[in-house]
């Protein structure tokens, strides 16, 4: 199974890397590294997560994120990767528009 991952989860990788990369150097490096290993799993795990706003949603292992993804033919996409802390409002609203 081929994982894609779009440009605007991407993103989100880049924020949370910065915000970690502030707290203290070369944990950016460990969140990139973190979340990848997370999204690599999806290889054995996809679809068994439960589903929230017509997206699957995998908590990561070592981080307050998830991963939001569909599955599509043979190709999971990753849709967006948030931080878990912030308003559930503010992400529903993201899913929504």
């Amino acid at each position: 199974m081929k994982i894609k991952i779009l440009e605007s989860a991407k993103q989100d990788l880049l924020e949370g890397y910065a915000f970690y990369e502030k707290q203290k150097e070369g944990l950016g490096d460990y969140f990139l590294n973190s979340l990848f290993s997370d999204i690599e799993s999806l290889h054995l795990y996809a679809g068994v997560h439960q589903k929230f706003w017509g997206f699957y949603r995998m908590l990561s292992k070592r981080f307050p994120y998830a991963i939001y993804y569909k599955l599509e033919k043979d190709e999971v996409i990753v849709y967006a990767i948030l931080d878990c802390r912030q308003d559930p409002k503010k992400i529903e609203k993201r899913f929504r528009t």
